[in-house]
């Protein structure tokens, strides 16, 4: 698996070929020929490597699912990762505190949400060690920001971002029906 990855994406069981040539097709038309994804040993995960900002490729892509849904049919989300680092509660407890750190201010509210795959750390004690050591509320159901903590294996992905930074084409297609 690649090392370094600042996107997660997901797509459908036995269809992450297909997600892949559509991602990498949808990061070109952005902007980035050069961008780089590989599908996991997880089921339904591909991770990527592409030179444009990540936020910025979740903002391209939900305006074109406004106008061209059907560029989304095998990738389901895509999130931005800020920070790549091993699988190790300490490890993932630094990245996640010192880019807290930079964008929490006192009066927002949190949340940290744990995605594992094929590792057996507790997610409640990357949620506890995480909570403990950030001094703002936490918000469950409302938070001013999401830590995510996608654990891959031996690497996890690290975030703090706002919850409408995160590309689900089920969820940005269903808004459009709704409309």
């Amino acid at each position: 698996m690649i090392h370094y990855f600042n996107l997660i994406i997901t797509s459908s069981r036995h269809l992450e070929r297909r997600a892949k040539e559509e991602l990498l097709a949808l990061l070109r038309s952005f902007g980035d020929a050069g961008a780089v994804a590989e599908i996991t040993n997880i089921s339904g995960v591909l991770v990527g490597v592409t030179k444009l900002d990540p936020f910025h490729v979740i903002a391209k892509c939900k305006e074109l699912v406004i106008s061209e849904p059907w560029q989304f049919r095998h990738l389901l989300r895509i999130l931005p990762v800020e920070m790549v680092v091993p699988s190790d509660v300490g490890d993932i407890r630094n990245a996640a505190i010192e880019l807290a750190q930079h964008k929490l201010q006192p009066e927002d509210t949190f949340r940290v949400t744990v995605e594992k795959r094929h590792t057996d750390i507790s997610s409640h004690e990357i949620i506890g060690v995480i909570a403990d050591l950030i001094n703002n509320k936490v918000s469950l159901e409302n938070p001013s920001w999401i830590i995510s903590v996608e654990v891959l294996g031996k690497s996890a992905g690290i975030s703090v971002l706002k919850p409408d930074q995160i590309f689900s084409s089920v969820l940005e297609k269903r808004k459009m029906i709704l409309l």
